[in-house]
C-alpha cells in the first residue's frame, strides 16, 4: 500500500501524462519539501501543477490565470469535474474501436498509433489476458500481452508506425503535433473500417480537433468519443498495448546498433543528445529523434 507521498507522486505523474496527451509539453516533475510539481505553458499563458502531501493527505492545486484559455483547458483535466460527469452518462458500447498511441512526448524513438476492434467476446478475453491501460503495465508485461493479444486477434487491429526519419518528414508537412496525430489516429481507424462495420469509435483525447475518418459505409454515422483516460474503455486499453509494444521494440532494435536511447523528454535525455551528436552526427541524430523538440532544435 503506498504511503501518502508515493500517492502525491502517482497523482502528479498522472496529472503530466494527461497534460501530455493534450498536444502541450510540460516541464519535469520536481520534489519540493512537501509538494510535487511541473509547469507547462502555451503560447501566451504559464500554469503550475502542485501536489501536496502531508498530514489531511495529497491536494492538487492549479496555479495561474484562472481566465486564460490554458488554465480553463488545464483545470476540468486536473479535477476530473467533467470526466465524471461524461463517464456517468456513457455506456461503453457492445463493440467500437478504441484508439491510442504511444511516442508523443518522447524526443527519442516512434510515434505509433493503433486503433483496436472490439466485440463481447474480445472484451471478455481480453480481461482474462490481463489487458488495461499500459501506463500501468511494467515493460515486460506490455510485452507478454501484446503477444497474446498478437497471436488470438491478429486482424482486430490497424498500427501506423512512424519512425523518427518519416515523422520528421511528416512533422514538416503538417508543422503541428495534433494535427499529425489527427492524420494517424484518423488514418488506423479508417483501415479499421474497411473490415468491420463499426459505428462506435473512441479515441483517447489529444485535441479538440475532429478526426477525418474515411468510411465506405456511408449508411453508417460515426460516432466517435474523444475523452481523456479513455484507457479505462478495454478497446482502447488494448491499443494502447500494441502500440506501446511497437514503440519498446524499437527501442531494443537500436539498442543494438547504437547507444542505449533514455524514453521521455528530461535533463537525461538532453545529456543523451549531446553525447549523440559528440558520437555520431546530426544527420544520425534527426535518424532516432524528433527534430522539433526544443531539446533538439537548439542544435540545429
Amino acid at each position: 500500500m503506498m504511503n501518502i507521498k508515493e500517492s502525491a507522486k502517482s497523482k502528479i505523474i498522472s496529472i503530466q501524462e494527461t497534460v501530455q496527451k493534450i498536444g502541450l509539453t510540460p516541464t519535469s516533475i520536481e520534489e519540493k519539501q512537501y509538494n510535487f510539481e511541473f509547469d507547462t505553458s502555451s503560447d501566451r499563458d504559464k500554469v503550475k501543477v502542485q501536489v501536496y502531501f502531508g498530514k489531511k493527505g495529497v491536494k492538487t492545486i492549479l496555479q495561474g490565470n484562472k481566465d486564460s484559455v490554458l488554465y480553463k483547458e488545464i483545470e476540468p483535466l486536473l479535477f476530473e469535474q467533467q470526466l465524471f460527469n461524461l463517464s456517468s452518462e456513457f455506456e461503453e458500447p457492445k463493440e467500437y474501436i478504441g484508439s491510442d498511441e504511444s511516442g508523443k512526448g518522447d524526443v527519442f524513438g516512434p510515434l505509433i498509433t493503433t486503433a483496436f476492434y472490439v466485440d463481447e467476446n474480445a472484451k471478455l478475453r481480453l480481461a482474462q489476458m490481463g489487458v488495461r491501460d499500459s501506463k500501468d503495465l511494467s515493460e515486460s508485461q506490455i510485452t507478454e500481452i501484446a503477444k497474446k493479444i498478437r497471436a488470438e486477434f491478429p486482424n482486430n487491429f490497424e498500427t501506423i508506425p512512424l519512425f523518427p526519419e518519416k515523422y520528421n518528414e511528416l512533422y514538416e508537412k503538417f508543422n503541428n503535433l495534433n494535427k499529425l496525430l489527427i492524420w494517424t489516429h484518423s488514418k488506423a481507424i479508417s483501415n479499421l473500417l474497411e473490415k468491420y462495420n463499426c459505428k462506435n469509435i473512441i479515441v483517447d483525447k489529444f485535441s479538440n480537433r475532429e478526426l477525418n475518418i474515411e468510411s465506405k459505409n456511408t449508411d453508417n454515422k460515426l460516432d466517435v468519443l474523444q475523452i481523456t483516460k479513455a484507457e479505462r474503455y478495454i478497446g482502447v486499453a488494448a491499443a494502447s498495448i500494441i502500440a506501446r509494444d511497437t514503440f519498446n521494440k524499437w527501442f531494443l532494435r537500436i539498442k543494438h546498433s547504437h547507444v542505449e536511447l533514455p524514453k521521455g523528454a528530461s535533463r537525461n535525455v538532453e545529456e543523451m543528445v549531446k553525447y549523440f551528436i559528440k558520437k555520431y552526427s546530426i544527420d544520425e541524430l534527426e535518424k532516432v529523434s524528433k527534430l522539433h523538440f526544443k531539446t533538439v532544435k537548439q542544435f540545429y
